[in-house]
């Protein structure tokens, strides 16, 4: 019976192992999950933070193409009221 006692003790020990192993693996899982949760939520804002970047470029991009647009539109107006002053001072 002592065997039997032995035997048993020591396959609760070793049950108790296995137990203890398994229970670092899940919180070793566990840590690795909230890393992975802690990069996507960066991950998340870094995105965020470059569409907004983006969107800021086409804005400016857009204004600045609208602005030189309106610089076009005076020139020719300056360059046609110059051939013009230049067309009645050349007539004879």
């Amino acid at each position: 019976m002592k065997d039997a006692d032995k035997s048993f003790g020591q396959l609760k020990k070793e049950q108790m192992g296995k137990e203890s192993e398994l229970l670092a693996q899940i919180l070793g899982s566990f840590g690795e999950l909230q890393d992975l949760g802690a990069f996507e939520a960066d991950l998340g804002a870094r995105r965020n933070e470059i569409l907004f970047k983006v969107t800021v470029e086409i804005e400016d991009t857009r204004n600045r193409l609208k602005q030189a647009e309106q610089l076009v539109d005076r020139l020719k107006k300056h360059l046609n009221q110059v051939e013009g002053l230049h067309r009645i001072l050349t007539k004879k």
